[in-house]
């Protein structure tokens, strides 16, 4: 790509953001706040949908491909051994945690319909 003035300051953005979540505290407490989302916006999406009854089958459908898909770019190959280069690990593991908090909420949803 083409040095230019944009490119140039969106990289060092990129740079100072992945360097300052190096930190494991940072990475964690990030990963942390990620699954809450995830949990918060599965039991959203639950409640929402469910008012009405027409949407559930629709949003199902999405969150099952949006789960797969996710599931699909993060397991598909071997994990690499970690690098400074390696761009691609903190935003895979905040997806991932994502998509895990998603699915517990979803499940905890389905446990207090069923009891």
């Amino acid at each position: 790509m083409q040095r230019t003035r944009l490119s140039t300051l969106t990289d060092a953005a990129i740079y100072r953001v992945e360097s300052f979540f190096s930190n494991p505290w940072r990475r964690i407490s990030l990963i942390t706040i990620a699954l809450l989302v995830g949990f918060f916006f599965g039991s959203a999406v639950s409640t929402t949908s469910g008012q009405t009854a027409s949407w559930d089958i629709v949003v199902a459908g999405f969150l099952l491909l949006f789960t797969e898909v996710i599931s699909y770019w993060v397991y598909r190959r071997p994990q690499p051994q970690p690098a400074a280069g390696n761009r691609l690990n903190l935003w895979k593991d905040l997806l991932n945690y994502f998509k895990i908090g998603m699915i517990y909420s979803l499940y905890l949803e389905a446990f207090k319909l069923g009891s």
